[in-house]
């Protein structure tokens, strides 16, 4: 029991089941008889209440200061302690949204090649050597064959390095219609006809 009001309640309990006097529940709520006997005085808020929760019914998203402005232009102008509190008495908190929900895999389905050369997958697989160095592994393979077209290890890939190593690849084997990697580049890579190896979000 905090606030002035649940005291209230306590001693009125206190009296009408056990038959206390006034002095005697207040000494065992803990409050003062000032603090039970005081009468509220605060005027009527009745209008206030219904604009503000029109408006927050129409403004969803706005909080009590949001709201605070749109009542000043209707010529309400309360203290903000008091919008405050009439605010989260009328339960108009506004909920906190939740994070980003990112779609998972492509947006659209993949296309199953019908033949070789058609869309290679890109991969990495790394290890690390007995002086704990770290390498990495570029691994391409067509699709369609699972045939694996290169293995380029090297304890640096960057994407110019990757992009580097596919053009020399398609000036083997001719371009392919997609290059795709799921997990790790995150990215597709569309070749086209008289094209440079470019790789774009998908």
């Amino acid at each position: 029991m905090v606030t002035p009001g649940a005291k209230r309640e306590a001693v009125a309990h206190a009296r009408e089941q056990h038959g206390l006097s006034e002095r005697r529940a207040c000494s065992l709520v803990g409050v003062s008889r000032r603090v039970i006997r005081y009468e509220p005085t605060r005027p009527d808020d009745g209008a206030l209440r219904q604009r503000l929760r029109e408006l927050a019914a129409e403004r969803r998203r706005f909080g009590y200061r949001r709201l605070g402005y749109l009542l000043a232009r209707e010529g309400m102008r309360p203290n903000h302690k008091k919008l405050l509190r009439i605010y989260r008495e009328e339960g108009l908190r506004v909920r906190r949204r939740g994070g980003r929900k990112r779609a998972l895999g492509t947006r659209r389905p993949m296309v199953l090649p019908d033949g070789p050369n058609q869309r290679w997958s890109l991969d990495f697989v790394s290890d690390s050597l007995i002086c704990g160095r770290r390498f990495r592994i570029l691994c391409v393979v067509d699709d369609y064959t699972r045939e694996c077209l290169a293995l380029v290890a090297d304890t640096s890939l960057s994407g110019a390095r990757v992009a580097r190593e596919l053009s020399s690849l398609i000036g083997l084997r001719g371009k392919p219609y997609t290059v795709v990697s799921d997990n790790v580049l995150g990215r597709e890579a569309a070749v086209g006809q008289g094209q440079q190896v470019s790789l774009r979000r998908s």
